[in-house]
């Protein structure tokens, strides 16, 4: 086994040990858990988060307010963006920190040598190679995100976590979870345990049946958004209040007004996990200081602002489902309240979304789109297919070759300034965020 391999080396190993991207299941990660000692059972304060929508953020919030408390926070989040790095995260002097180089390699080539050449999915062993480094770096709290689904997330093999976390659940992943919102509810509340405690964003009625049910079954309290706790924006303020308790806080730091519903969830899971042992100050500055890249990204200033009128704004956001359109064009809107310009999409997705449903939320919104290749993924969609749907939604919408030529298409239709969301793929999102490093966006 080569052992001056980098880690994209090693990963590109990875991807080729079992046929299917994704495979639902936890026999062949529990396999593998099993020969490196059980890793996930020496964890301790671990905290599990599944959804549709607004996970990374909820961690990002958790994990701010933790560390602003002093606290040793291990994150593990997926997709990453850019480098593979961002997916784990370990505790350090200054907070966590992502995977350096060397040590992702160490992990990575360990758990390789364990699984001895055996099947398992990309997701399932670098999801093992985590577990093995938050077992052996002290931490206070593991906050673990699902890949997909929860029942049979490659994330659901630890018995008894501190908490679990239910964020907002809607359609999407049809293909795995099916197209029936109890269904991946259902595959969701999965991550529920026996008689650990559950936050739970607000749902709709149909999901929210169904984590209930499960909840009955296991005797797991649920600490439900509605009715044991409610999270507004009133004069300037987030406040958050239960029967017993409210507090006045500033407002988070990630914009859209998604994210006071996320910041709310957090705030609900770190009450629930230490209780006012945590104080306002820590609460405050969590909610000022977390970040959490591609999730309405303010990128104006950067060196894509070159190729648009000057005045303009550029966002970037990886939302790519009907409830990240709805959430987004609800965003849009209210910066449009504050200051009226016109809205111009720049969109890439892959075809196992529904475009269709994304862009019906911009109708009326948005005054013209742009769509544009995710570069290097054969399941993107063709542009003028993509162009067509959004046309078909109500947009008036051309194709692209690329972001450059979309930015300058936009720039030649309208002369003065316009906000631009850049959306529809985390892929896309993470294309971005790499070109912006390069000196020359045109090349």
């Amino acid at each position: 086994m080569p052992h001056g391999d980098s880690s994209a080396d090693i990963l590109e190993r990875m991807e080729h040990l079992y046929p299917e991207v994704i495979d639902l299941g936890l026999d062949r990660v529990l396999r593998l858990l099993d020969t490196l000692g059980r890793p996930q059972d020496k964890l301790s304060g671990v905290v599990h988060v599944a959804g549709t929508n607004g996970k990374g953020s909820t961690i990002a919030f958790i994990r701010a307010m933790l560390e602003a408390a002093g606290k040793k926070v291990h994150v593990f989040t997926s997709p990453h963006l850019v480098h593979f790095h961002e997916r784990i995260s370990l505790a350090g002097p200054r907070g966590a920190e992502q995977i350096s180089e060397q040590d992702l390699c160490a992990y990575l080539l360990r758990v390789e040598e364990a699984n001895a050449g055996e099947p398992i999915t990309f997701f399932e062993i670098t999801t093992a190679a985590a577990f093995l480094a938050f077992a052996e770096i002290p931490a206070d709290y593991v906050l673990l995100e699902t890949g997909l689904g929860g029942r049979l997330d490659a994330t659901n093999v630890v018995d008894m976590p501190a908490l679990t976390v239910l964020t907002s659940i809607s359609l999407d992943h049809d293909r795995y979870l099916g197209s029936v919102l109890g269904k991946i509810a259902y595959e969701k509340a999965g991550i529920l345990k026996r008689g650990v405690p559950c936050i739970v964003a607000r749902q709709e009625q149909e999901a929210f049946e169904v984590i209930e049910d499960r909840a009955r079954e296991l005797d797991a309290p649920l600490i439900t958004h509605g009715q044991v706790w409610d999270v507004f924006e009133q004069q300037g303020r987030l406040v958050f209040q239960t029967d017993t308790s409210l507090l006045d806080l500033p407002l988070p730091r990630l914009p859209g007004r998604h994210q006071i519903d996320n910041a709310g969830i957090a705030l609900a899971a770190v009450r629930a996990l230490a209780g006012e042992k945590i104080g306002e100050a820590a609460l405050s500055a969590g909610l000022k200081s977390a970040r959490w890249p591609a999730r309405l990204q303010n990128i104006t200033d950067s060196i894509l602002k070159s190729h648009v009128a000057e005045g303009s704004e550029i966002w970037l956001d990886g939302g790519h489902n009907a409830s990240a359109g709805q959430a987004l064009s609800q965003s849009m809107a209210e910066m449009e309240e504050r200051v009226p310009v016109p809205l111009h999409l720049i969109c890439g997705m892959m075809t196992g979304k529904d475009a269709s449903a994304f862009f019906q939320h911009f109708s009326g919104l948005a005054q013209w789109a742009a769509t544009i290749p995710v570069a290097g993924k054969d399941k993107a969609y063709d542009t003028d297919e993509l162009a067509q749907i959004a046309v078909d939604a109500g947009l008036d919408a051309v194709a692209e070759q690329g972001l450059v030529q979309a930015l300058e298409a936009s720039h030649a239709r309208t002369h003065g300034p316009v906000r631009i969301l850049i959306c529809g793929s985390l892929y896309l999102a993470g294309q971005v965020l790499e070109l912006l490093d390069k000196k020359n966006p045109g090349t």
